[in-house]
């Protein structure tokens, strides 16, 4: 079934049919009648699987449909993520997608100038997108009634509570009225998952995306066992080889990041790091930067793993493996989104094969090494920039140890 076949507002098909949104993935495909009908939704879904346009398409058309406001109401659908980064990729989703509606959408983060968020909010907005945290602050002093909302959307549930949203989550029940329509959306569940679930729903559809390998079938994802001191120089050649590609770099900590992106200063490759010591100002500008393509290199840290969502990422280079299993495919999602191909290689060292290990019984399946000859290593160190020689300057060395060894002998 192809989305013109849908029964959604013709604005927000006209922008679907630029966008190049043809046909609905799984996610969409079984929520998006659902939740036209006014169904609470469950949904499980893993990251790129296209969760954002699942609710995205439905609400902007059924907000299109109604402009209908009630007195006291400033906002119509309210929009819960982890963090501001999401927060930010899914108001240009609705933007995108509702480019030619009069749905107003808007997403309201720290880090930048308050007052002025507040203003507009209590003009009314048809979508507010937040965390839960900046929501109680909203409500607390007054400026967001929630008593009004008529559609609430929790995305990346198990992300929110894993970064301590649970307590503002429930927090927050008090304040939202009993009829409305909810739909939450998890790429994981378990007792404390359903359990919020369960006090936010009502007689919910559940749905499920789960394919047994959890990593997109649109990801080629591979490992190749380099040594520590060594990664440097493999991701070096990863991005010559690559140098028209938009390329996704992850590391374990900011101080990591830094460290790499000054490894590839050093070698004539600009890039950039995104991690937790940036103020909002200066990442919305990094990521704009990688988004449109004036910079296609970006280092970030796990802070960015699960809200980053950039069109046209090729690869993800895992530089170093993650300390959580389950990031594994969070990362790798950042590639292969939709019905686009993507490739994700993993540099794995001796002491991070325990972590590989971990990783591969979360998959349920090894992941394919890449094997790289002692050859073809030597060589990617050799070529290298950085390594202070190439293979002219190794011949050259290696003549004189000859010769010195051969006046030694006589």
């Amino acid at each position: 079934m192809k989305f013109d076949k849908y029964q959604i507002a013709w604005e927000v098909k006209q922008s679907l049919d630029e966008l190049g949104y043809k046909k609905p993935t799984d996610i969409q495909y079984k929520a998006i009648p659902q939740i036209l009908s006014g169904q609470d939704i469950l949904a499980i879904a893993q990251t790129g699987t296209g969760k954002t346009a699942a609710f995205a398409i439905p609400l902007l058309s059924m907000l299109q449909a109604n402009r209908h406001w009630v007195p006291g109401q400033n906002v119509k659908a309210v929009v819960m993520v982890p963090t501001r980064e999401l927060a930010v990729q899914i108001e240009e989703v609705f933007k995108q997608i509702g480019r030619y509606t009069d749905v107003e959408t808007m997403a309201i983060i720290g880090g930048v100038e308050i007052a002025p968020q507040v203003a507009r909010l209590k003009k009314g907005v048809d979508v507010l997108i937040a965390t839960p945290g900046r929501i109680a602050d909203l409500v607390h002093k007054s400026h967001l009634n929630l008593k009004k909302v008529d559609f609430l959307v929790l995305d990346e549930a198990d992300h929110m509570l894993s970064k301590g949203f649970y307590e503002d989550i429930k927090h927050l029940l008090q304040f939202l009225p009993r009829r409305r329509q909810t739909l939450f959306f998890s790429a994981t569940i378990d007792e404390t998952i359903k359990d919020l679930a369960y006090a936010l729903v009502t007689k919910p559809v559940r749905i499920q995306i789960s394919p047994k390998d959890p990593v997109s079938k649109n990801v080629d994802h591979v490992v190749a066992y380099v040594a520590m001191d060594d990664k440097r120089f493999f991701l070096e050649r990863v991005i010559k080889e690559n140098n028209d590609k938009k390329i996704l770099v992850f590391v374990r900590t900011k101080v990591r990041a830094e460290r790499v992106l000054k490894a590839m200063e050093r070698v004539g490759i600009i890039t950039a790091t995104l991690h937790g010591d940036k103020d909002q100002k200066d990442r919305m500008a990094i990521l704009e930067s990688f988004r449109s393509g004036k910079n296609r290199i970006l280092i970030a840290t796990d802070v960015s793993a699960r809200g980053l969502d950039v069109k046209g990422v090729e690869f993800v280079v895992n530089y170093d493996l993650p300390d959580v299993a389950e990031n594994y495919v969070h990362r790798v999602g950042r590639t292969g989104r939709g019905n686009h191909r993507g490739k994700a290689i993993s540099f794995c060292s001796e002491e991070e094969k325990p972590v590989l290990k971990e990783i591969e019984s979360y998959l349920t399946q090894p992941v394919k090494v890449m094997t790289i000859e002692k050859n073809a290593y030597e060589e990617t160190l050799a070529i290298s920039e950085g390594h202070g020689n190439d293979w002219k300057a190794l011949i050259a060395d290696n003549e004189a140890i000859k010769l010195k060894k051969g006046k030694k002998r006589k």
